[in-house]
């Protein structure tokens, strides 16, 4: 990874999927502008934005914050057509542009009626990006890339890749794939909980549905995981592996597991027992003490 590539995400970032200003009431866009410029106050490098947003959501995550990268973690190519992306990315003021940085991804299967042959149509999807005017270049875009001809692809085509529910050692063959340079930027989802029993049970309760989806399975069936392990939304192993459980420091030294392997990002999704709680304030708190000057 590059030096301005570094500077541009940062070490540390925070993934949400409730950061959908157009779904929302005024109240709702009220907290969200709250919240997210007290993200960027806290420190951290990126705001990833999950949940399938829409480039107007992030056009309104961009205009709410003033330093903070804001990706799309992940937008799905056939929920918008490459042209309208580019048209919506183009009217985002010119000083704060570069603080954008698309992120795509080809869904699944069971979320995407019209999902059909996904390297194929991720290539097609890039070819349009490029050809649009303005176009969203190479620099301007990361992608959701699990298995080795999607990472290739993101590191020919892309700054590189934004892979979710993964484990270190996935980690360490996607640097591999990927080659020295690009980006590696995995999602890391957390609970903060030192009750370790009550921990795995939120940590299934969010990872029952991911369960159901093939891309994912499939995936961690590569890393050496059994089926028996999907069973009853996840086993303990599976769980420990995927996940950082405990207090603010056990984070910290899973993220690191993370860099060790060859990430040079990490986005921290912090999961709650309260799934309603879209906006934990409180938990990025504490993680921003934990990490320190290592945000």
């Amino acid at each position: 990874m590059t030096s301005e590539t570094r500077e541009t995400f940062g070490r540390v970032g925070i993934w949400n999927g409730a950061l959908h200003p157009s779904r929302v009431d005024a109240d709702g866009k009220k907290a969200i502008e709250e919240a997210v410029a007290e993200i960027e106050a806290l420190g951290y490098g990126t705001l990833w934005l999950g949940g399938s947003p829409s480039p107007d959501d992030a056009a309104a995550i961009v205009d709410a914050t003033s330093a903070i990268t804001v990706a799309t973690g992940i937008l799905s190519i056939w929920n918008h057509t490459a042209e309208e992306v580019a048209a919506r990315i183009s009217a985002i003021a010119p000083e704060s542009r570069d603080r954008f940085v698309l992120g795509l991804g080809v869904s699944h299967d069971a979320l995407a009626p019209q999902y059909a042959k996904p390297y194929s149509a991720m290539v097609a999807y890039l070819d349009a990006l490029d050809a649009a005017d303005p176009s969203v270049g190479r620099g301007h875009r990361v992608l959701a890339a699990l298995g080795p001809k999607m990472l290739k692809l993101a590191s020919d085509r892309a700054l590189g890749a934004h892979p979710y529910l993964v484990t270190p050692a996935h980690t360490a063959e996607a640097r591999e794939a990927l080659g020295p340079d690009a980006l590696l930027a995995p999602e890391l989802s957390v609970v903060l909980d030192t009750d370790l029993d009550r921990a795995r049970a939120t940590a299934r309760a969010m990872l029952a549905m991911y369960l159901q989806l093939p891309n994912y399975t499939g995936n961690l069936l590569r890393l050496g995981f059994a089926e028996s392990d999907f069973e009853d939304g996840g086993s303990t192993r599976l769980l420990d592996a995927l996940f950082a459980l405990g207090d603010a420091e056990r984070v910290k030294a899973r993220a690191g597991e993370y860099f060790d392997a060859g990430a040079d990002h990490v986005a921290l999704q912090v999961v709650t027992a309260d799934r309603e709680t879209g906006l934990p304030l409180a938990e990025y708190r504490e993680l921003a003490d934990a990490f320190g000057d290592e945000l």
